[in-house]
């Protein structure tokens, strides 16, 4: 399903002290298991070693620093817990391709270049359309200075701090269902909010009329309130009678969400469904017939 509680842990532990010394030694106790085992659990669940995601996470920060700040490269190495600014250097080198300086120089002229054109199209995000039941209320757009890793992320919000619980809209595009049918299929995304009501990642399946015959949107998981980066997932199986395919983050009532790293992968019955619109969902007899039950 997501990612198992240890290691939902040990992201928020790690997202909270970037900047500080992450203690390896602290991390079992925060996930409530022994090292060698959270390592392998971490590492299984995420493709890198608890050691990579910082150093990830890390590198992704001071991008954001050398583009939008005039901190010095060495602060930004000391403050970002590296050994001294060459071994920052070489670390940033090898996720970035250029060393910091070069890096600065370029992003910062390519962001006095493009902000114009940027402001003019920022409500276009290609692949991506800002639907719901009040998009009105709502702006879409990427966030070149809020992300997990990469350059950018989404970045869904309200405009008005009034949107309530019946008001909602969704960052989301949709694809053929061919290539998936007869398989379960994994979404993942890494998602931080702001003061939101309520959000989630959501996906569901159609049928060739439009039916939905497969859907979960966190409703019982939800996110809320003010959260750092954390990975969240959904499982689906694809029928035969599948046809198409759509995801998102929804956003319901006021706040903000970023989303960032969505991920698509096949996985076996062994990973469970998280499928709403299943049998067990629904009562075994009709209930509470004359309302006399409050």
């Amino acid at each position: 399903m997501e990612y198992s509680q240890a290691t939902q842990r040990t992201i928020a532990y790690i997202e909270e002290q970037l900047m500080e010394e992450i203690s390896f030694e602290c991390l079992p106790n925060t996930a409530g298991y022994s090292k060698y085992h959270l390592s392998r659990i971490f590492k299984q669940e995420t493709g890198i070693t608890i050691g990579e995601y910082i150093r990830i996470r890390r590198l992704a920060m001071a991008a954001s620093y050398l583009m939008y700040s005039n901190v010095s490269i060495l602060t930004i190495a000391v403050t970002l817990q590296f050994q001294s600014q060459e071994a920052f250097t070489r670390a940033f080198k090898e996720v970035y391709a250029l060393p910091p300086g070069k890096y600065r120089k370029v992003m910062q002229s390519l962001n006095m270049m493009e902000e114009e054109h940027y402001m003019e199209t920022v409500e276009q995000v290609k692949g991506w359309v800002l639907s719901g039941a009040n998009p009105e209320l709502y702006k879409f757009h990427t966030d070149d200075k809020v992300f997990h890793s990469g350059k950018r992320s989404g970045v869904l919000y309200s405009t008005t701090a009034s949107a309530n619980h019946g008001q909602f809209a969704t960052m989301m595009q949709g694809f053929q269902a061919a290539d998936y049918k007869g398989k379960r299929l994994k979404m993942s995304c890494y998602l931080k909010t702001a003061d939101a009501t309520k959000c989630g990642a959501w996906m569901r399946i159609d049928n060739g009329t439009g039916d939905t015959i497969q859907f979960d949107n966190m409703d019982q998981r939800p996110v809320t309130g003010s959260t750092e980066w954390n990975h969240y997932s959904i499982v689906l199986d694809v029928p035969e009678e599948g046809n198409s395919i759509y995801f998102g983050v929804l956003l319901i009532g006021s706040g903000k969400v970023w989303a960032d790293g969505f991920r698509f992968e096949e996985v076996d019955n062994k990973v469970p469904s998280t499928n709403m619109l299943t049998q067990e969902h629904l009562s075994n007899h009709p209930t509470n017939l004359d309302f006399s039950m409050e």
